[in-house]
């Protein structure tokens, strides 16, 4: 048995979806809600969906659980509740940890990009205490993140009861089907496609940094079947172990993705730059870009959908089509 947290959402879904695909048995745990998210479970069915304060009794039943995929998180970047956050984002996290140690598990979670706070300190997923102890998030996901990357960190330097196999995964910029849902949080692909395909032009923010020319901002994209191959590969290779970044390893910009969206649309390239919110001010990454060398040595062989090829699979064969889910 397979335990996906938040299995009904963006990544997880499209992981149940592979694990389905694989002839497995998924256990979800995640809110369907009332935004249909159970779309993203339409055409795979798990075995069982257990909403996420009935868990822990669920795991005092024992189940015999190879690997749990811990993907549910509070996941916004402008989230303000931090007992919330925590609750979800660490202390949750440290439960199954734990358990997993207990009962044998592997244990394979999410961490994010959002650790690194400006990357102005780099991108290196080092998992060391005195490496993680350098880094600065810009909010309150990113903190809890990181103070779960930390709390392993502490805890393996320990010597503290492991799981068989953990790995936690640095998601950058993950975008494609399923994300429906996620409101604000959006892709930015997604977003586009529906200004350009409305006959507008594609809105990106003025930059806010200096020497950073407009539509110069710089993220680290992935193509969520990519991110499912990371997951996939690491289900198939349980001697590895370690934090790792999950990006492409190569930046692009804003408005390479505008042109993107628009060329795989069929539309002319038109973009309209505008000021970005005070919300975000002083918590925009400008850049990311993922290093991905300890991915690659250990193991990792998969190559990266180039951004033009992923927007044009999730426009064409997703978001312009009449069923936009995996």
């Amino acid at each position: 048995m397979i335990l996906v947290t938040g299995g009904a959402g963006f990544i997880g879904s499209n992981l149940h979806a592979a694990l389905h695909d694989r002839g497995l048995e998924t256990v979800v745990v995640d809110w369907l809600g009332n935004e249909g998210k159970w779309r993203n479970l339409r055409s795979h069915p798990p075995a069982e969906i257990i909403p996420p304060e009935s868990l822990v009794d669920f795991l005092a039943d024992h189940p015999p659980i190879e690997i749990v995929f811990h993907l549910g998180a509070v996941s916004a970047t402008t989230a303000t509740d931090g007992d919330e956050a925590w609750a979800s984002n660490v202390a949750l996290s440290l439960h199954l940890w734990r358990w997993c140690a207990a009962r044998g598990a592997r244990f394979v979670y999410a961490s994010s990009a959002a650790t690194y706070g400006d990357g102005r300190g780099g991108f290196n997923d080092d998992g060391s205490v005195a490496h993680l102890d350098t880094l600065r998030p810009l909010n309150l996901y990113g903190w809890t993140k990181h103070a779960f990357d930390l709390n392993v960190a502490r805890m393996l330097a320990a010597g503290a009861p492991r799981p068989p196999q953990w790995a936690g995964l640095k998601f950058f910029n993950v975008y494609g089907p399923n994300e429906y849902h996620k409101g604000s949080m959006i892709s930015v692909v997604k977003v586009k496609y529906d200004e350009v395909a409305a006959g507008g032009p594609a809105r990106l923010f003025r930059s806010d940094v200096a020497g950073t020319a407009d539509g110069q901002q710089r993220r680290d994209f992935i193509w969520v079947g990519d991110v499912v191959d990371i997951l996939l590969w690491l289900l198939d290779t349980p001697q590895v172990n370690g934090l790792f970044n999950a990006g492409t390893g190569q930046a692009r910009s804003y408005l390479d993705l505008a042109h993107a969206v628009s060329d795989a649309a069929g539309v002319g390239r038109a973009v309209e730059f505008i000021d970005m919110p005070d919300t975000l001010r002083g918590q925009y990454q400008s850049f990311t870009e993922a290093s991905i060398g300890r991915l690659r040595a250990a193991g990792y062989s998969g190559q990266f959908t180039p951004l033009e090829q992923g927007v044009r699979l999730y426009v064409q064969d997703f978001l312009a089509t009449a069923d936009r889910y995996r």
